[in-house]
Parts: C-alpha cells; sequence; structure tokens
C-alpha cells in the first residue's frame, strides 16, 4: 500500500494514501483513516491532558492514530488493538518510528477486553459501539469513551436498527441529534449498570456524522443505581411541538396538556446533563497550550456546550415558526426574550437554529416574534 505522512496535533504518522475522487475516501484505502475525525481525537488529547490516566486502551487502532498521539502529546502508557494484519503493520511501523514505548496487540479486541483492564477504553469503531460496549462496561477502571458513526439507528431514520442495537426507540423529529446522544448514552449506562457500575457523562457532543461519549465509570452498585435514576423518556407532540420528560423505567401513555394529542413516546434515554462544566473549562484553559490543529473549533464548541441546559431536547426555532406561521427575529434576540421573561434559554451545540428553554410553548412563540 502506497502511504504518506500526515501531522495531528504534535504527532507526525503515516496513513494509505486515499482516492481523493473516491465517495468515501476513508473506504478506499487497505487501512481506514478518517481525516475527518480529526477533531474528535483533538478532543480526546485535550481532555485526557486533563484527567490523566494511567493507562490507555486505543480499542480499534487502524493506523494507530488516536493511540500514537494520546502516548505522543499526554504521556499516557497507550496500548493499541487491532484484528488486521494490515493494520497492525502499519500500527508498529507508525509506533517504531516515533512512539517506541506503546504496546501493539493483534486480536479480537472484545477478547483483549474480557481478558485485561485499563483505566481509560476507547471504542472508535467504524458504525455501531454497540458490540463492544458490554466487554468494555468491566474493561474500564476509570474512564469509556466512545464514538458511533451509526447516527440514522441512533437517530430515528432507521428506527429498527436502533431499537435492536440500543434496546430504544428514538425518534426522528427536529432534535434527533440530542436524541441519538441520549440514546448512546443510556445504552452505555444500562450496560455499566449489570456488572454494578455507575456512569456519570464528562463531555458528550453530536458533530456532523457521529456521537461522542466520555464517561467517568464508578463500581458499587449504588452508583449504579444513581445512574438508572438518569433515564427515562421523552413524550412528543407532533401537532403542536409540545413535549416532556418522565423518568422511569416503564413509560406512560400521556397526552398533550396544549392540545390533547396523543404524545408519541422515545426512550428510554439518558435525561441527565450530558456533560461536566468545571472539566469543560479545565480543557479550554488548557486549550491554548494543546496546540490542536482545530482550536478555534474546539473553542467554540466547549463554550456553547458549558452553557447548554441540561433539558434533553431543544426547539429548532424555525421549525416552530413555520409550525405557528410566524416570521421570527434574530435567534440570540428571542434567547433574550426568554431570559427577560425569567425563563432560562440557551443555544444548543446540536444545531444553529436551535434554543433550549424551560419556558411553556406560549412564551416561546412570545419572544419569536
Amino acid at each position: 500500500m502506497k502511504l504518506v505522512e500526515i501531522k495531528e496535533g504534535k504527532t507526525r504518522f503515516l496513513i494509505p494514501e486515499q482516492e481523493e475522487g473516491h465517495n468515501f475516501p476513508p473506504g478506499s484505502a487497505p487501512v481506514f483513516f478518517n481525516k475527518r475525525m480529526a477533531i474528535n481525537r483533538d478532543l480526546t488529547v485535550l481532555l485526557l491532558k486533563c484527567i490523566e490516566p494511567e493507562t490507555y486502551l486505543d480499542a480499534m487502532g487502524a493506523t494507530g492514530a488516536r493511540g500514537l498521539r494520546v502516548f505522543n502529546e499526554c504521556g499516557i502508557k497507550a496500548t493499541i488493538c487491532d484484528k488486521d494484519n494490515d493494520a497492525i503493520s502499519l500500527i508498529k511501523y507508525n509506533r517504531d518510528s516515533c512512539c517506541k514505548d506503546v504496546e501493539v496487540v493483534e486480536c479480537d479486541v472484545n477478547v483483549l477486553m474480557h481478558q485485561r483492564r485499563f483505566d481509560a477504553v476507547d471504542i472508535d469503531p467504524f458504525g455501531s459501539p454497540a458490540p463492544f460496549i458490554n466487554s468494555a462496561a468491566t474493561s474500564a477502571k476509570k474512564y469509556l469513551f466512545l464514538t458511533a458513526t451509526d447516527t440514522a439507528p441512533l437517530c430515528g431514520a432507521h428506527q429498527k436498527a436502533g431499537i435492536r442495537r440500543y434496546f430504544s426507540k428514538p425518534l426522528n423529529n427536529e432534535y434527533h441529534s440530542e436524541t441519538g446522544l441520549r440514546v448512546l448514552l443510556g445504552y452505555a449506562a444500562r450496560e455499566c449498570a449489570k456488572y454494578d457500575r455507575g456512569t456519570e457523562p464528562l463531555f458528550c457532543y453530536a458533530r456532523e456524522h457521529f456521537v461522542r461519549v466520555h464517561l467517568k465509570v464508578t463500581g458499587g452498585a449504588g452508583r449504579a443505581d444513581k445512574a438508572l435514576d438518569n433515564l427515562g423518556y421523552v413524550h412528543h407532540c407532533s401537532k403542536c411541538g409540545f413535549r416532556t420528560e418522565q423518568k422511569g423505567i416503564l413509560p406512560e401513555t400521556i397526552h398533550c396538556s396544549e392540545c390533547g394529542n396523543k404524545l408519541a413516546i422515545s426512550g428510554p434515554v439518558w435525561l441527565g446533563a450530558v456533560s461536566n462544566n468545571e472539566l469543560l473549562r479545565e480543557m479550554l484553559d488548557k486549550l491554548p497550550e494543546a496546540e490542536l490543529d482545530n482550536e478555534r473549533a474546539i473553542e467554540k464548541l466547549l463554550s456553547v456546550c458549558m452553557g447548554e441546559l441540561d433539558t434533553s431536547t431543544f426547539y429548532d426555532y424555525h421549525v416552530m415558526s413555520r409550525l405557528w406561521k410566524v416570521s421570527p427575529r434574530s435567534i440570540d434576540k428571542v434567547i433574550e426574550s426568554l431570559n427577560e421573561k425569567g425563563y432560562k434559554a440557551s443555544r444548543v451545540h446540536y444545531c444553529g437554529t436551535g434554543i433550549k428553554t424551560n419556558a411553556p410553548l406560549d412564551a416561546i412563540k412570545e419572544s419569536l416574534t
């Protein structure tokens, strides 16, 4: 295979040459590497600089980029695993060129995770992480990181696939990106709870074609129960846009308090906070010294996530404007108006036209114009 050298952050490594004219360039090479996921890797490096685990597993190495960067830029003892022979050869070549102390393991990662434990386990597959979370739930001593690129099942576009993989029913509506994130968080919490382990979101976000979650994992039945207390359902009215949360394992049948319509149910999903603001502040503080390629985009993302309310849905003010047949003013003016009325309101990182608020529908409608 023909190789080319690239640099991400402070790390140089080789990747297979990709066909730029190909519909999906990463899939045109014998070993997978997606340049568009650089910001995902950047954010992982930045977060690890703050939490500093002693050991880290890059569960699906491919080129080894993520694990090599973690070792080189964070000074964390890294293990890189892959079961593909071509990938292992490339990982070892990259390891020998810049990070000689990185451990490289050729095997099925589920086997490795059943045999060994690591402070931080990072699952970044092509598609769904669901087949690996069960073994990762016990292998991760302190932290579990997951990437999902199967956003259609997670967000409700392929609902049956989402139900099969995550045992949750997503709704495909204007806040589907947040639903996908919360479906993944809920599934991870349930998988860890089977082993009396609790999960706490550290920094979780959805961007472009993927969902990324970083979780703190702790032992004990009480902590598992506390995590499960954050599970529940979102009830949504497709007629008037009303939505409400319901905590618990079993959903209730609820009718809309605004128009009487029977509400559609999404869940179980994670209803709690999806990020720790103290950690996000620390990440922002360390950002200038990290020398990351996507610094401006990361700063914007972290800043918006810090300001987000913890509600499990958001309103797309363009969707609501069409529903109510009104011409909206700027989104900043809408948020300002809601705050002046005494309600909480914020932008969202999921989309540029999203608003999170605890205001009722009539107050939102009044603030739009």
